[in-house]
Parts: structure tokens; sequence; C-alpha cells
């Protein structure tokens, strides 16, 4: 495990979009509130381009990754958006180059792809948390998720139970390990590449947003089949906003769907979370180690910086 150095006033972070085009009209607002950190910004040469879905093309995006991780003025780089993209360039990231420049690296969503690689290929603990252009910049951003930036200059404890949240406790037990995981699509998408998310002793963390049920359900099959529920020291389960079902159609409610694939598991499942696609969005590390308490309805990760 290697942690990146907490983030001091007056530091320079670097701003890319290594997926889709970022809304730029929430730019603006979102390096305000960057500056109101006391940090200095600089954006990616190539991160208001438009390559068709993607911002620039695949070379384009992986320098300003690069260039980030290597630019020594750059204490943190944070993910304009997300959509799709990271996938192909995945396989041509300078791994040794990011183990060598440890950073803060910051997103969700389509950066899942990022994260678990990153982590995988260099054990550099990255940050699950909301994105400039498609989060920070909208007028609803709110304040509690603003509050998860804090985590970033000091390295303090992260306490998740019912005060933030109610939680549901799908299999009872308490287990420890590092929390993985992220974007549930991305994740089945890593099965059978270099890339595949390891879950073994891991804390599983999963989100996702705006898939009907029975896509959600074709994930969850996906997982369990390459037994990476079995292998997992505990399930974390975040917000998976858009799947509510039509009374009128037959369906499984997400509930069921999670019994379906959780409940005869022996270890602690915990439902609930408002991680992901959702307001507000506590902001977790990747890698670091946590306890899961589903009795005690708790959440407790360690630092992500040092």
């Amino acid at each position: 495990m290697i942690k990146p150095e907490r983030l001091n006033p007056g530091d320079t972070v670097g701003v890319i979009a290594p997926a889709s085009p970022p809304d730029l009209n929430n730019l603006d607002k979102a390096l305000s509130f960057l500056e109101s950190l006391g940090l200095k910004v600089k954006l990616g040469a190539h991160m208001k381009k438009k390559h068709g879905y993607l911002a620039g093309n695949d070379q384009e995006r992986l320098e300003d990754l690069h260039h980030m991780f290597q630019d020594p003025e750059v204490s943190a780089i944070f993910c304009a958006g997300g959509g799709y993209g990271t996938g192909r360039i995945v396989s041509t990231i300078d791994y040794a180059l990011v183990k060598a420049n440890p950073k803060i690296f910051w997103g969700y969503s389509d950066i899942t792809c990022l994260h678990t690689a990153i982590r995988q290929e260099t054990g550099l603990v990255t940050f699950h948390g909301p994105m400039l252009c498609s989060d920070v910049g909208k007028e609803d951003f709110d304040g509690d998720s603003e509050e998860m930036f804090q985590q970033l200059f000091e390295p303090e404890m992260i306490h998740y139970n019912e005060r933030l949240s109610p939680l549901e406790m799908i299999t009872e037990g308490e287990a420890s390990g590092e929390v993985v995981g992220g974007n549930l699509s991305l994740l089945v998408n890593t099965m059978g590449t270099p890339y595949e998310i390891d879950t073994k002793g891991k804390l599983l963390f999963m989100e996702d947003i705006g898939e009907p049920l029975y896509r959600l359900d074709s994930f969850f099959n996906q997982l369990e089949l390459a037994g990476k529920f079995e292998d997992a020291a505990g399930i974390i389960l975040g917000d998976f906003s858009g799947t509510e079902t039509d009374e009128t159609n037959d369906s499984l409610s997400l509930v069921q769907v999670y019994e379906d694939y959780f409940s005869r598991l022996n270890k602690p499942v915990l439902a609930g979370f408002k991680i992901g696609h959702c307001l507000p969005h506590y902001s977790i590390p990747l890698g670091t180690d946590a306890v899961l308490s589903s009795h005690k309805k708790s959440l407790m990760i360690q630092s992500g910086v040092y």
C-alpha cells in the first residue's frame, strides 16, 4: 500500500478528462471551489478537446494523465468527468511512472477502471469521490459532499454510520480488509482482462446508476460466478439511483436482488451507503484498510493520505 502525501494550502492540483468530454459550463464553479480550499489549479493540455464521445483521442488523454503524475508542481489529480473512455487507455499507462510519483488521484464512475488498475499495478491508494464538472460545478452540489474533500488535508479515519444515511443489514457479520471496487458495470468490464478486480480478502464496494434491475442482476450474477463475492471479506453496497421498479410491471425489487445474491454469504453485507451517483456523495479512499460491521451498521476506513 502506498498512501499519497496530504494536501496543504498553496499546493497545485491538476485537472484532467480521461473519459468523455466534461461539461465545461460547470468548470468555473468547480475551479472556484478548489481555490476556496486554498489550492492552485493546472488544467490538462487536452482536457477541453473532443473526439466524438471522448475527451480527445486516446493518446491525448493518456498524455494528460502521464503529465500530471510526472509534473513535480502537481500534488493531486482530479478528474473533470466520467462517461466512457478510461478502459481504452488502461493498458498503455506507464505504471512505473505512477508508482514513482504517488499523488492523490480522485474520481468515480468510469474512473473505476483507473482506480482498479492503478491500485493493483502500483499499490497506490486512490479516492472515490465526486468529479469537478459532473458534480462539484453543479448548482445543487451540497455542503456534506464538499466537506469530504477535507480528508485530503488531514489523515483522519472516516466513520460511516447511520448518522449519515439509513443502512440495511443484508447479512450479519464483521470483517476487515482493504476497500476496493467502484462502479458495478465497470467492475464487470474488467473481467477476463489483466486488470480484473481482485477481491480476495477485500471489502468490495459497488454502486451504479440508471441500470434496470435485470441488468444489475446480471452484473451481480457474473461477479458471483467468477467467485468475487466468495473471495471478498465483506460487501459494501452504495447508491443505485435510477433503478426503482415500476409496480405495474413484473419485477423483483432491489432488496430482493440483494437477498438473492448476498443473504447466503457468511460475511457482512451492508446496504444504503450514499456513495456514488447521489447527493450527498460521501467520498472514500480505495485501497486502505477498513472494518465493516453489519450488526453495528458501521464502516470505519483508515485515512488515504499521510
